[in-house]
């Protein structure tokens, strides 16, 4: 049975690794918070700062994982802007700090990027296209991605996009923003202009689960099927949980006067991770209603 160390298990993406891969595996629970916001997991929780190298070294020798899942990152992208070395210690510095570990005891590294290293003019991108960040957050991730290479560890990068779920306790993502707008009957301005294919956490979570089953190495784009602008986004989910249509108006992104730039046409082309993994991610309408039966 795989020895399996989780970072940032108490984020969206760490609690949906968790209720996937349930008891198959030996799993230490990893994050910043002093406490598991994890309910009812038999697995041991750790408190950890992945910004400190010293901290990493002591958790992955008590525990001897087989494999380290690094779901802990800075994803707020407008606060990257503000907060550079922040942004720069969790995304760069934190991943530095494990993939070290993970060379040097010869544990598999799973990472999470994003399509936030691609300028968005020609989306959905695949795994070969040139990377080409316009935001200091996906510089960032760019750069985690390179360290990684650098270092030489056996590896895995997801890249990922428009992550959304539910959790408990978990930061408001793009899809329960717009719900709790919508159940308090407030319209929303969404902007029409953004396109990529939003992911269902679970579905993330699944595929992480196959790329450790099946212990392949190498760079994957896991994102959802459908590509669409965060507007028909909005709209969808107003219409599989019966909110009217009327609540969302669209803008552009010119209008919205966002901090950091935004990469417009962006999205990942997943066929690669489909058929060299199994990566098999519901549809639209299918997440939204599997997510209408979780809230």
């Amino acid at each position: 049975m795989k020895r399996i160390l989780i970072t940032g298990v108490n984020g969206l993406l760490g609690q949906a690794i968790i209720n996937v891969f349930k008891r198959k595996y030996i799993i230490l629970m990893t994050g910043q918070e002093e406490e598991s916001y994890i309910l009812k997991s038999e697995w041991e929780y750790r408190q950890l700062d992945i910004t400190r190298s010293q901290d990493c070294k002591d958790t992955i020798q008590d525990f001897s994982p087989d494999v380290v899942i690094n779901a802990a990152s800075y994803t707020n992208v407008d606060a990257c802007e503000k907060k550079k070395e922040l942004c720069w210690n969790i995304n760069v510095k934190g991943v530095e700090n494990l993939a070290n570990l993970c060379r040097r005891f010869d544990l598999h590294f799973i990472h999470y990027s994003t399509d936030y290293v691609f300028d968005g003019k020609n989306g959905p991108y695949s795994e070969t296209d040139q990377p080409l960040p316009i935001g200091y957050y996906g510089k960032s991730k760019l750069a985690s991605e390179n360290v990684l290479n650098q270092i030489g560890c056996p590896s895995s990068i997801i890249r990922t996009c428009v992550l959304y779920g539910n959790g408990n306790r978990v930061k408001k993502n793009f899809f329960l923003w717009v719900l709790d707008n919508l159940r308090s009957n407030k319209k929303i301005t969404v902007v029409t202009d953004q396109f990529n294919n939003p992911t269902l956490a679970e579905d993330l979570a699944l595929g992480t689960k196959l790329t450790v089953d099946k212990s392949i190495l190498g760079l994957f784009h896991m994102g959802g099927t459908a590509y669409i602008n965060r507007y028909e986004f909005a709209v969808a989910i107003a219409n599989v949980f019966t909110f009217p249509e009327a609540l969302v108006i669209p803008i552009t992104t010119n209008e919205l006067k966002q901090l950091a730039p935004r990469p417009c046409k962006g999205g990942l082309k997943i066929e690669y991770a489909q058929t060299e993994i199994g990566y098999n991610p519901r549809s639209l309408a299918e997440s939204l209603n599997y997510l209408k039966w979780d809230i």
